[in-house]
């Protein structure tokens, strides 16, 4: 796999987005931000501005995302927004990738959550950098499973998604480099 093939799906948002960002932009690799009109978001690079039509197509119930992630959402628009190019995101990756917590229910915390699940959802390869217990995990299909140090993730389809928690702690900073160095060294 060369890396001038390879094009990363993300967000752009403040955080591991933009750390993501960052790292493929550093390594020479096309990046694609989803976002919408009134989205705050910090990479300028490579920016998709989603329509109204478009953001309809990755519609979700807020009812049933909130029963899927035992959790309760806001309704309001801007969040609906954000869930619909999140969906953007996974979708057009091939292989996920996550920086955030993994919760005691086997959901990742916070609006991040919801990409990971759509990932489960679609039987994408999943992999969810844990900042609270430093390490790597992918999803076998029905848990959680801790990556050891020689196993740790490697970005294997020229179609990526990079997304996480706007919270980016030094470890999780330290996991996308890395990630980035052992794919495409």
């Amino acid at each position: 796999m060369k890396k001038e093939d390879c094009i990363l799906f993300s967000g752009g948002i403040k955080g591991a987005e933009a750390e993501f960002g960052a790292n493929a932009e550093r390594l020479g690799i096309e990046e694609v931000n989803f976002t919408f009109d009134g989205h705050d978001i910090v990479r300028s690079r490579g920016v998709r501005v989603l329509n109204h039509d478009e953001l309809r197509n990755g519609d979700v119930s807020l009812e049933y995302v909130s029963k899927l992630m035992n959790r309760t959402y806001p309704g309001t628009p801007l969040f609906r927004k954000i869930l619909q190019s999140i969906w953007y995101q996974i979708n057009n990756g091939q292989e996920i990738y996550v920086i955030g917590e993994i919760l005691e229910d086997k959901t990742v915390k916070g609006g991040t959550g919801w990409g990971a699940e759509f990932a489960k959802l679609c039987n994408k390869p999943l992999f969810v950098f844990d900042q609270k217990k430093d390490a790597w995990f992918t999803w076998n299909r029905t848990e959680w499973t801790r990556c050891k140090k020689d196993e740790r993730p490697v970005i294997t389809h020229v179609h990526f998604a990079g997304t996480g928690t706007r919270y980016l702690e030094e470890n999780g900073r330290k996991a996308i480099a890395g990630l980035f160095e052992r794919s495409f060294a």
